[in-house]
């Protein structure tokens, strides 16, 4: 069926796939698993899959390490992400412990806890919920989810409360 409608997209040739997914590559930084996915999107064959993933690492278009560390400071900086959730995004993406460690060395350690110490005092303010067990909760949960280390979150919690 050659309906453009109907398939939206048709088998392609090798060549326009690789050329398609060396600019998918160029445009921003991608995951092997990311590139797989649009590469069978193509309906290529696993062979030829396997062919333009290597191609794509030999002229340096996809490389995973690099993925990764600029995976790990972006979503830090742009996201205010915490290691745990870093790192969980990553293993989603199948990406190697030993690689998602190095991403997270990226991060400096400063850097880290002046940006917690910063968006929990900012949060914290922010939130106006009177009951403290309510609004302790919320700041747990916000920073939970933003993948920051339990205790930290715990502790300064109970510090800003104590505050109060």
């Amino acid at each position: 069926n050659n309906d453009p409608i109907l398939n939206s997209n048709p088998t392609i040739s090798y060549k326009d796939a690789l050329r398609k997914i060396e600019h998918f590559c160029a445009y921003q930084e991608r995951c092997h698993q990311e590139v797989e996915a649009k590469l069978y999107s193509f309906k290529l064959s696993s062979q030829e899959i396997a062919e333009a993933i290597a191609h794509l690492i030999a002229q340096n278009y996809l490389n995973e390490e690099r993925f990764v560390c600029l995976f790990a400071i972006s979503k830090f900086h742009q996201k205010n992400w915490g290691r745990n959730r870093i790192s969980l995004e990553l293993k989603q993406r199948k990406i190697s412990s030993y690689l998602i460690s190095k991403g997270l060395k990226e991060i400096p350690e400063q850097e880290y806890s002046n940006a917690f110490e910063l968006s929990t005092l900012r949060f914290w303010e922010s939130l106006s919920e009177k009951n403290n067990l309510k609004k302790r909760k919320k700041f747990c949960d916000y920073f939970l989810r933003k993948g920051w280390e339990s205790d930290w979150i715990y502790e300064k919690a109970m510090v800003l409360e104590k505050q109060n």
